[in-house]
């Protein structure tokens, strides 16, 4: 097969060199950067490269791997090289306005999203093995061609990821709480130490976070466009999620002015239990 992809960054790269173990498929890359072509195909990353996407022509399914702001320009762009029978997916981390946007102009739309990263970014930061029992969900809805949705299923599923299906918006609701929330809350969590108006405090706070500031602060500290596209493009939900955070924080410093340890207690005790729900 022979796939293209639009986005040579952190995941656009880690899906090629996934798909280079297959020694059926060719790979097809765009950038917009004329050395990201050029190391993509030094490296082996992709079979070829291009800055024009007219190189996508050839391929038999593309993985938009573009920031969500530039994916509707992107696809206006795409259009007019591809074959009809084309499949487009993405990977865009918000589903409904990308699925709403792209389905009307290319019946083969697959919505994408594989929930896996790092904190780093662009060719560099590609890696083998990203997607490895990782959840990749997948948002057909009523007039998604089941032959596309088969084929995009089946190349996903060769990363050994975990592939669910879901409706776009329940993908969009579901995200916000455990994805787009704790970028917020993480990113506030920097912000607030920042507030230390106590430059000997700050410092030393500094110089004493360890594993648990380290694990809690990460996501905060990642890209800023990607903040900015979550809020953005998923913002009724992020919203709710938000104020549903803020209710809980209210209820946490009403304990703690009141000094109800034991019902403190039995709040951290509930959460203890309920997290394995959501972490093995």
């Amino acid at each position: 097969m022979r796939i293209g992809i639009v986005g040579l960054g952190l995941i656009g790269g880690s899906l090629a060199i996934d798909f280079q173990q297959f020694p059926e498929h060719t790979l097809l890359g765009v950038s917009r950067r004329g050395e990201t072509c050029r190391q993509a195909v030094a490296r082996g990353i992709v079979d070829n490269a291009s800055q024009d996407l007219s190189l996508m022509a050839a391929a038999d399914v593309v993985f938009l791997c573009t920031p969500l702001g530039a994916i509707e320009s992107t696809v206006a762009q795409l259009i007019p090289h591809l074959n009809p029978n084309t499949i487009l997916t993405d990977v865009g981390s918000v589903k409904a306005s990308v699925v709403e946007t792209i389905a009307p102009r290319w019946r083969n739309f697959v919505g994408g999203h594989p929930m896996a990263g790092t904190a780093e970014s662009g060719l560099d930061a590609a890696q083998a093995d990203l997607f490895v029992d990782r959840p990749y969900v997948l948002t057909p809805i009523d007039t998604t061609p089941p032959a596309a949705l088969e084929t995009v299923a089946a190349l996903v599923q060769s990363l050994q990821c975990r592939l669910y299906q879901c409706q776009p918006a329940e993908h969009d609701r579901a995200v916000a709480w455990i994805s787009h929330l704790p970028v917020m809350i993480s990113a506030s969590l920097i912000s607030a130490c920042l507030s230390e108006s106590d430059a000997a405090v700050l410092d030393l706070a500094q110089k004493l976070a360890s594993s648990g500031f380290r694990d809690t602060s990460r996501v905060g500290g990642g890209n800023p466009e990607l903040g900015v596209m979550m809020a953005r493009y998923n913002q009724p939900a992020l919203l709710h999620a938000l104020a549903q955070y803020r209710n809980q924080l209210d209820r946490l410093i009403h304990q703690i002015e009141n000094r109800n340890w034991e019902e403190l207690e039995q709040s951290l005790i509930e959460t203890q239990e309920e997290r394995s729900g959501f972490v093995e």
